[in-house]
């Protein structure tokens, strides 16, 4: 199955989530409907999405539905305060990826489209810092990197440099 996934990145954070979170689980996924939330669905998660609302003005959303767990794949750079959305959530589980910020690239911004630019691009550390003082405790981690088929020294330093990296946390008790 893993050669119908479109992307690297796809078939690490699959198999991270499988990892973290074995199906069948009901999952909110923060971001609208998107080809990751059919593979999911396809590896036997029942999966909901946000629709597109601003998260950073309406953050309480996540406590919409009552769920498993929360995913946030490559959404939290998105925010402006990703801490807010974060302290929201009411379930006790949230698996997460984000680009990481790389020395050599800028951070992510489309010349076309006003929301699809990142706010934040985190190291390891900072994403840690934000779940933790959030009231996330870190179970488990995983990086991988991203090479892209083309000549020039980014191209061989994405080869060596980690590019995502995905948490899975679980809220502190209190």
């Amino acid at each position: 199955m893993y050669k119908k996934l479109p992307k690297k990145r796809y078939k690490h954070t699959i198999e991270f989530l499988q990892e973290v979170l074995p199906a069948p689980a009901t999952i909110l996924d923060l971001g609208v409907r998107n080809p990751f939330s059919e593979i999911m669905e396809s590896y036997g998660y029942t999966v909901i999405n946000t629709e597109g609302e601003d998260l950073d003005l309406l953050p309480e959303i996540v406590r919409k539905h009552k769920v498993d767990a929360v995913t946030a794949f490559e959404i939290f750079e998105h925010l402006i305060a990703p801490f807010n959305v974060l302290r929201e959530i009411e379930s006790t589980k949230i698996v997460a990826s984000i680009p990481l910020n790389l020395w050599f690239a800028k951070a992510y911004r489309s010349k076309t489209d006003k929301w699809d630019r990142h706010y934040h691009e985190f190291e390891d550390w900072q994403f840690d810092w934000l779940l933790e003082k959030s009231g996330w405790e870190i179970k488990k981690t995983l990086k991988w990197t991203s090479p892209i088929n083309k000549i020039g020294i980014r191209p061989i330093l994405r080869k060596f440099t980690p590019r995502y990296y995905a948490v899975y946390a679980e809220k502190k008790s209190d």
